[in-house]
């Protein structure tokens, strides 16, 4: 039902846009959220929605560097990612399923599969 799409290869610096479609089911009033994760480590929060999209809240790390969005009339969540840096490099996956939009993984019922993004120096 969630398919992550437009991850890759890119350079330190660089940018790139994440999408997230959402089919089967609508999610306008449901928060979303990224989230990353490297091989052997724990998923790792990057950002989250509100459902009407007013509200977002950021990972320290990302701050001022990724832009989440959503558009419910396509079902679809998106993060701009700029100024990438080296330790961007992770599978990020969107998530969705919880009313009030939160850091907590566990929170959040469906997930995508995740899309690689690599950033190298």
């Amino acid at each position: 039902q969630l398919v992550e799409s437009g991850g890759g290869l890119v350079q330190a610096g660089d940018s790139l846009r994440l999408s997230c479609t959402v089919s089967g089911r609508t999610f306008s009033n449901s928060a979303m959220a990224w989230f990353r994760q490297v091989s052997g480590k724990e998923r790792e929060y990057v950002a989250s929605i509100s459902g009407s999209g007013g509200e977002t809240d950021y990972e320290d790390s990302v701050k001022g560097r990724f832009t989440i969005s959503r558009d419910n009339a396509k079902n679809t969540l998106y993060l701009q990612m700029n100024s990438l840096k080296t330790e961007d490099t992770a599978v990020y996956y969107c998530a969705v399923g919880v009313v009030v939009a939160t850091r907590r993984s566990t929170s959040y019922l469906y997930w995508g599969r995740g899309t690689q993004v690599t950033v190298s120096s």
